[in-house]
This record gives C-alpha cells, sequence and structure tokens, in this order.
C-alpha cells in the first residue's frame, strides 16, 4: 500500500468533512492534506443557503455546478449556475454567499487553503467561510 495515494468517492467523503475533500485541514499524514488548495463536494438541497455572507476573503475560488440550479451572490451581481459546467471565479477580497435554487451539485476549488477560516455554527465563535 502506498500511504500518498488515496481512493475515494466524493459523496461518501464529503459527507465526513462538510464536504471537503482536501485542504490544510487534513491530516498530515493524508494525501489529501495541503497547504495549497482546497476542494469540497457541496451537495445542497433546494433552498439551502448560506446563513450569513462570507467577508474579508482571502482565497481566490472556483464554483463548477455539476447539476442542479445554484446561485452565487457577489457585491453588485448575482451569477446564476444553470447549466452542468457553468461556473464562477472570484478573488481575493470578493465577499460572498450563495442559494440553492434546486437540489444542486457544486465542486468548489480555493487556494490558497488558509488556516482558520470555518462555518460558523450555532455557539461556535470562529470565522465564517465559504
Amino acid at each position: 500500500m502506498n500511504d500518498s495515494v488515496y481512493v475515494g468517492n466524493a459523496g461518501v467523503d464529503a459527507a465526513l468533512d462538510r464536504g471537503w475533500l482536501l485542504g490544510h485541514f487534513k491530516d498530515g499524514s493524508d494525501p489529501r492534506h495541503s497547504e495549497d488548495v482546497e476542494i469540497k463536494w457541496g451537495v445542497h438541497p433546494p433552498g439551502d443557503e448560506r446563513a450569513v455572507w462570507v467577508t474579508a476573503e482571502e482565497r481566490t475560488a472556483l464554483l463548477v455546478l455539476i447539476k442542479g440550479r445554484f446561485r452565487v451572490e457577489l457585491p453588485g451581481r448575482s451569477v446564476l449556475l444553470a447549466e452542468q459546467g457553468d461556473y464562477v471565479v472570484w478573488g481575493r477580497g470578493v465577499d460572498h454567499s450563495w442559494y440553492a435554487e434546486e437540489e444542486s451539485v457544486v465542486l468548489t476549488v480555493r487556494w490558497p487553503s488558509v488556516a482558520g477560516y470555518k462555518v460558523v455554527e450555532e455557539n461556535d465563535s470562529a470565522r465564517v467561510s465559504g
């Protein structure tokens, strides 16, 4: 067995870590650990939305629609991803939010992988992340 190889299923593995498949938050011995990039397989039921906007973003992001109808909100602009393969890229400093108009699956790639970002859960004081 080669410890530098990991084989998995995005749908199964994503459910174990809030959708995240790769990034700084994986154990250092895991081949999915990266300080350079984060990858998320997001599965969203209809009507799912961010509770609050992400602000003070320090990363660049690419979000690709796999299936469904997904809206990304950016300052002064709303981007609808409606066809498989539609995507949006935004850079550092661009606040954002999102809303699943239909059941949606999206693939998000962010770089670099920055420690300290996390979705704020109830009774959690961590910084908000996309």
